[in-house]
């Protein structure tokens, strides 16, 4: 009697809910879910959490705002006008005297803070000041893991956005008109992946700036081809469907018809797949990090980290803590796609 219930119930929840309530049973994908977005939300966050700046201080009866502005050695009873150093010990003397404090971050390092008042020499293991310890410049492990973490799930997020609008556009269009389109696209397709990524990627290097933005481009440019081939074969199936010619013979456009029945039926591949693009986004910029040929030496870079613990053997800490970070964040991603695909398999019980 409860089965009949709730197979009668089961038509009145929308697609969408019906969905979300096969994610949610799936416990890892949807706790992994909730741990990468607070680990994401912390990361956006990361001078809050580990800056060599405080927060806020108060000197000589004034409030000052260092994380914001900028004040000169000068304004703490310094000799120097040059910007203060607020891990100097004269610095933290003044905040200690009668009626002077400071509010520091968690973690009192930047990304790029160089540890000059550190008592062994670099890279250093970890210890009470440095908790993962510094690499070989001094700069904290902790800071670099944190920057480094949040540089790669933005440009994992940015490559995978792009991959995904140029991967529609392509499949739709080789989909839905088919025919010598989808031939002419397909032998271009076969030409363009033919490219060497790799060659191109280390002579644009070596023409131009290093940069983020660069990168992206770069990447972009190769990115896109998977996605469009599914794309394409779920357009390819659905543009003869029953609800499309009837589209077709009310007189609605191929924009229309596109938009509003053919592409709704076809983010499958899409929305399943966006997890593992954005993994693989995560991977291609550690490996060329690692290889040198990635983002500028001075942006934090978990593959520059695993670079430095290749150089640095005897400093374990370096390479086996960003290794930790890489295997979290790809499991969580990892977790959350299987739960996904899961979810919107339809051949699986509500």
């Amino acid at each position: 009697m409860k089965q009949e219930q709730a197979f009668a119930l089961a038509p009145s929840v929308s697609p969408g809910r019906r969905v979300w309530q096969r994610f949610r049973r799936s416990r890892r994908g949807f706790w992994s879910l909730i741990i990468f977005a607070v680990l994401f939300v912390l990361s956006l966050g990361a001078e809050l959490i580990s800056n060599d700046r405080p927060l806020v201080a108060r000197y000589n009866g004034q409030l000052m705002f260092p994380l914001v502005n900028d004040y000169a050695e000068t304004a703490f009873g310094g000799d120097f006008d040059s910007p203060a150093d607020y891990l100097d010990p004269f610095i933290r003397d003044q905040f200690d005297k009668p009626g002077n404090w400071a509010i520091y971050p968690l973690n009192p390092y930047r990304y790029d803070t160089l540890n000059y008042f550190a008592r062994e020499p670099n890279p250093a293991p970890p210890s009470a000041d440095n908790w993962l310890g510094t690499d070989d410049r001094g700069r904290d492990v902790v800071a670099r893991l944190l920057y480094g973490f949040r540089v790669s799930i933005l440009f994992g997020l940015a490559l995978t956005v792009t991959g995904v609008i140029l991967g529609l556009v392509t499949g739709a269009i080789q989909g839905y008109f088919a025919g010598k389109t989808d031939l002419l696209f397909q032998r271009f397709m076969e030409i363009w992946g033919s490219m060497p990524e790799l060659y191109l990627l280390i002579i644009f290097a070596s023409i131009f700036e290093p940069s983020v933005l660069l990168l992206l481009l770069l990447l972009s440019l190769f990115g896109w081809m998977g996605l469009s081939d599914y794309v394409r074969a779920d357009f390819l199936r659905n543009r003869n469907l029953d609800y499309v010619q009837a589209a077709r013979a009310m007189g609605l456009s191929n924009r229309q018809i596109i938009w509003r029945h053919v592409l709704p039926n076809s983010l499958t591949p899409v929305v399943t797949f966006l997890p593992f693009r954005m993994s693989a986004a995560i991977l291609a910029l550690t490996s060329l990090d690692f290889l040198g040929l990635g983002v500028p030496p001075s942006t934090p870079s978990l593959g520059e980290l695993l670079a430095q613990g290749k150089n640095n053997l005897d400093a374990w800490w370096i390479a086996l803590s960003t290794f930790m970070v890489l295997t979290v964040t790809l499991l969580l991603l990892t977790n959350i796609g299987d739960a996904l695909r899961n979810s919107l398999d339809v051949r699986r019980k509500a």
